[in-house]
């Protein structure tokens, strides 16, 4: 492939007509064909700058039009990268093996395609934002990484909560900081600040910070995906923490905790009857008592955010956190540091159930209810 030689040959730096000299190839790859990778070789003329006092000597010939500077994909491309991963739900995997590219070229490729699309919007995307949502996202994909690799994600959740639509992204902040976050409110103008009424966010403290600090009369909402995976990520602790107690080595094949790892990790309501008999068989044991007692509040959790009556999930969800921190028994510590950050975040994570989306959420089974609602740690006393 050749690019348009009529193009103009200016030189950078003085803006006159450069004479001929070479030619590089260049290579991009472009939108797949039949789900294979199109790669483009294209040679790129290049001209030497024979005017007095330009500093320029060689430059190459204009081909932004294909691809930006640098890029190892054409701008239709890039486009094509976007579509897939914000329409299609695609993952970054399954669109680098589309395109032939490493997993870090086509993240780098989305990031700067998606700066390039909110710089291209411009500040009316700002336009009747009420509820806006923080979370982090890490970037850079291995260890020693530039920086920390990773960015602060605001979207708009306006349409979400009212049922209207989805979310919408507002921008890419650098870093993961209560200054990140506080630093791009303060840019805002007044109104905008003025205008937003909820934030939700996962449960970094330094994001409910810089919203206090802000956005002072906004309702912060901590984000029930976080606070499920938390109580979720306590029960993983605490089967290791048995499993290395009762055995004395981590999970193998065979060994029952290690087996059921991922049912304890499944709703109540979608268990099947042979992973019910599991469990049962895994509790029958006085020794993962712990366990138990620590999966019950997991699944109690999920329940108060399947009900569909947001009033009794909220009482149901209250009354988890105030029995955490009612006292528990000895050998309960995941559940008990789970207790001590629920409380400390409790009016964020009941806020919820205020301002949550007016969207169909599937209801509990009528068992998982009724056994939702016991209090097992209340008999392993």
């Amino acid at each position: 492939m050749r690019p348009d030689h009529r193009r103009t040959r200016a030189c950078p730096g003085c803006g006159l007509a450069g004479v001929y000299r070479d030619s590089v190839e260049r290579r991009v790859c472009d939108v797949p064909v039949v789900g294979h990778p199109l790669p483009l070789r294209v040679r790129v003329p290049r001209y030497r700058c024979v005017h007095d006092g330009c500093a320029c000597e060689i430059f190459a010939h204009d081909s932004s039009r294909l691809a930006r500077p640098g890029a190892s994909t054409t701008r239709r491309c890039a486009e094509y990268v976007l579509r897939r991963l914000a329409i299609d739900k695609a993952t970054v995997a399954a669109v680098a093996r589309e395109l032939g590219r490493s997993w870090d070229a086509v993240n780098s490729v989305a990031v700067a395609a998606t700066e390039q699309l909110l710089l291209t919007v411009g500040p009316a995307r700002l336009d009747g934002v009420r509820v806006i949502g923080v979370d982090e996202h890490k970037w850079a994909r291995v260890f020693g990484a530039a920086g920390d690799g990773f960015v602060t994600v605001i979207t708009d959740l306006t349409d979400v909560v009212a049922g209207r639509g989805p979310a919408r992204l507002l921008d890419l902040v650098p870093g993961r900081s209560a200054a990140a976050m506080r630093t791009w409110l303060d840019a805002r103008d007044q109104a905008f600040r003025d205008g937003v009424r909820v934030v939700a966010m996962d449960g970094f403290g330094g994001y409910k910070n810089a919203a206090t600090d802000a956005v002072p009369d906004a309702v912060t909402v901590m984000d029930p995906f976080h606070l499920v995976a938390l109580a979720g990520h306590k029960l993983d602790l605490c089967r290791q923490r048995v499993q290395q107690d009762t055995l004395g080595h981590r999970g193998r094949t065979g060994d029952p905790l290690y087996r059921a790892r991922r049912i304890l990790r499944t709703r109540l309501g979608l268990l099947t009857d042979k992973q019910r008999a599991r469990l049962e068989a895994v509790f029958a044991a006085d020794d993962h008592v712990a366990v138990e007692v620590t999966w019950w509040a997991y699944q109690q959790i999920i329940a108060a955010y399947a009900d569909q009556n947001r009033q009794r999930g909220k009482t149901l969800l209250a009354a988890v956190i105030d029995r955490l921190r009612a006292g528990l028994p000895a050998g309960l510590d995941e559940l008990a540091t789970l207790g001590r950050t629920l409380h400390r975040r409790r009016d964020d994570i009941l806020a919820y159930f205020d301002h949550r989306p007016r969207t169909a959420r599937p209801r509990p089974s009528t068992a998982a209810s009724k056994r939702c609602g016991a209090t097992p740690w209340a008999s392993a006393t």
